[in-house]
């Protein structure tokens, strides 16, 4: 394998001078750096990134940390695709973390990341008061928080309007007749939850239709939630006619409930899903769902955090992205 001084040998120049090249020195001549590139890549050599970081704190080390709560839910599995896309093209690399809403596992991948020297991160926080990636600002790392942000600090964020796509899916359910429209919902420690939460509640006041807590449901953001929440929904003596689910995998795991005790969706229940998924349209009948653009989000959020890293001192933005209620046949006008 090619090395340093295998490099610095065939391009004429000394150790240091390759050294310097590789991490970006600006003192370096344009001439100097274009006959070590054709070195490095006559020779197919490969820098060691490890000992680029350990050699300065200070250099850029062109890898973004990205931590996510569930690598499971499609929805996050396209802002990962965004982010990695953008930063691609910009000659960054991308960590993930994948945190499980777990606060140990979240500091573990923090901890990780900082001994990596990232340039910046790229993190949904577990929730409002986030203390750990509150440090992380404080030590002045570049921080860019997506689907939900922080309420104690200042920081960059990108999300969906999440109030007024709970409000327009409850709506279009009212409109349509429903009165006792059933919530499975995430925890309400998310901000994206108690977001939704305030659509739903906005939309009921709308249409005149009195609040009943009895009909909100929440627990954790996972399939098995979906399931036994809706099987309980299922088991009440006054069914709801419809259920709003407040994600993709709580959907998926209410839908398994219900056809597993052969109620029929629409005719018997109507349902729609907070998450719009690849494979809504090809559902027996198709989902009716509230569409997030999340490679749309990752994109802008590793764009942000790349403007952030190069302009530290920059104002703050607060980025909301637009949903769209894509109307499919999972709900029926009832009299």
């Amino acid at each position: 394998m090619s090395n340093l001084k295998a490099v610095a040998e065939h391009s004429k120049v000394s150790i240091a001078t390759v050294s310097r090249v590789i991490n970006n020195d600006p003192k370096v001549s344009r001439e100097t750096v274009l006959k070590v590139q054709a070195s490095i890549a006559a020779l197919e050599y490969k820098p060691n990134r490890v000992a680029q970081r350990l050699r300065s704190s200070n250099s850029k080390t062109k890898l973004l940390g990205l931590i996510i709560p569930d690598i499971q839910n499609p929805f996050f599995v396209d802002v990962v695709r965004g982010v990695e896309d953008y930063a691609y093209q910009n000659n960054f690399a991308v960590m993930i973390g994948n945190f499980g809403q777990d606060e140990k596992k979240e500091k573990l991948y923090l901890d990780i990341f900082q001994s990596e020297n990232i340039d910046g991160l790229i993190v949904a926080p577990i929730h409002g008061k986030d203390k750990g990636i509150e440090n992380l600002v404080k030590k002045n790392i570049p921080v860019v928080c997506i689907d939900r942000g922080l309420t104690e600090i200042d920081v960059d964020v990108v999300k969906v309007d999440n109030e007024l796509g709970a409000f327009n899916a409850i709506d279009h359910l009212l409109n349509m007749g429903h009165k006792r429209i059933a919530f499975i919902s995430g925890n309400f420690k998310i901000p994206t939850y108690i977001e939704r939460m305030s659509g739903y509640k906005k939309a009921l006041e709308k249409h005149g239709v009195p609040f009943d807590e009895s009909l909100v449901f929440a627990r954790n953001t996972d399939y098995k939630s979906g399931f036994e929440i809706a099987q309980k929904i299922l088991e009440l003596e006054q069914r709801p006619t419809a259920i709003f689910s407040g994600n993709n995998l709580l959907t998926l795991g209410a839908l398994e409930a219900i056809h597993a005790e052969n109620i029929k969706i629409p005719e018997e229940i109507s349902i729609i899903g907070f998450d719009d998924m690849p494979w809504s349209i090809s559902l027996n009948p198709p989902l009716t769902a509230v569409r997030q653009p999340g490679f749309d989000m990752g994109r802008k959020a590793a764009e942000m955090l790349y403007e952030r890293i190069a302009n530290p001192g920059k104002k703050k933005e607060n980025v909301i992205l637009k949903t769209e209620l894509m109307l499919r046949k999972s709900t029926t006008r009832i009299e």
